[in-house]
């Protein structure tokens, strides 16, 4: 049997392979990885931007295994942990979490120096310090207002890990920390993980385990998109090496419930337009959960497919990989 110590192992080595995987092509679109690259399966990837003047780049270097935020802030939580030793809410994230990603050093591998995690942060993540730190609100509302997005989804796996076996409590208690980040469907989505890594501690677990449990706790839209995302996997097993189909019906299933598509960057054409993305709504669910779950149906639990997988249909590639990962992590050990 699995020890514990090893799905440990598991999740937190499945966060950093997922994120450095998917890191190279963050952004693309499924069409430009194509044909760029035919398909991403070795983290010594060369990075899209990687030809860009440094200032363009922000000074940040990726591919060939250099992990990101996600894996960063992943680490951020696990040493809050050990600092308070118990179990977490808003408060923690207006404390020390805010102390981990804003004013103690690490390494930060995309920029090869020891600097402050909030320096290579995308604004909904600086977004805690703003709230916490200059705005001092009520931690329970520090993520009213935010950019809805799977900022909170990506760094929950901890959460699931000190609440193994418990999914319930896993998403109760990643609900009441990450309010202080993220609100309507980026916070769900953190809940749900949560619940699913927590799941997967389980011995003897199945991937229609995990499924049932996401769709059990999940709520709104994020349950409506897991329900469909994943019985689409279901029904496209047969058919799971033509890939582009796959990804034609998944993305087209997800357009219903996040209205962006492709179109995830901010350029200054659309300044002062309005658009539905990024806000608030019940009816709609971030992309990279439901992905994540589709695919690891859709390989049945196989653990390399899923994240390769997970990470070749662009847009937001690295979440996509960490959030498969760090589920089968939790499920098989560090020795997969």
């Amino acid at each position: 049997m699995t020890s514990f110590r090893d799905r440990v192992r598991g999740v937190v080595i499945s966060t950093a392979l997922g994120d450095a995987m998917g890191a190279p092509i963050e952004k693309l679109t499924y069409k430009e990885i194509k044909s760029k690259y035919g398909r991403v399966e070795s983290l010594m990837t060369r990075w899209h931007k990687m030809d860009l003047p440094a200032d363009v780049r922000l000074g940040r270097v990726r591919g060939d295994g250099i992990v990101t935020d996600d894996t960063l802030m992943t680490i951020a939580l696990m040493n809050v942990y050990l600092t308070e030793g118990r179990h977490l809410d808003a408060y923690d994230m207006g404390n020390e979490f805010v102390k981990e990603i804003a004013f103690r050093k690490t390494f930060v591998p995309e920029l090869n120096e020891e600097t402050l995690i909030i320096d290579r942060l995308f604004y909904p993540e600086k977004y805690i310090f703003m709230r916490h730190v200059l705005a001092n609100c009520d931690p329970r509302e520090g993520g009213i207002g935010n950019m809805v997005n799977c900022g909170a989804a990506m760094y929950i796996a901890p959460i699931g890990i000190v609440n193994a076996g418990n999914p319930k409590a896993a998403y109760d208690e990643a609900i009441l920390f990450a309010m202080g980040h993220q609100s309507s469907y980026g916070l769900e989505a953190a809940g749900v993980l949560a619940a699913c890594v927590a799941k997967a501690f389980e011995p003897g677990v199945s991937v229609d385990d995990i499924v049932r449990t996401a769709i059990s706790l999940a709520k709104d839209g994020t349950k409506a998109a897991i329900q469909e995302m994943t019985q689409a996997a279901y029904d496209l097993r047969q058919e799971r090496e033509d890939m582009d189909k796959v990804i034609e019906v998944f993305q087209a299933i997800m357009l219903k419930y996040s209205p962006m598509g492709d179109d995830v960057s901010r350029h200054i054409d659309k300044v002062g337009i309005p658009s539905n993305h990024y806000t608030s709504s019940r009816l709609w669910s971030i992309e990279e959960l439901p992905m994540a779950l589709a695919f690891i149906v859709l390989n049945d639990g196989d653990y390399y497919r899923s994240i390769l997988d997970g990470v070749n249909p662009g847009r937001d590639t690295d979440s996509i990989g960490v959030m498969a990962g760090v589920i089968l992590g939790a499920m098989y050990g560090g020795e997969v």
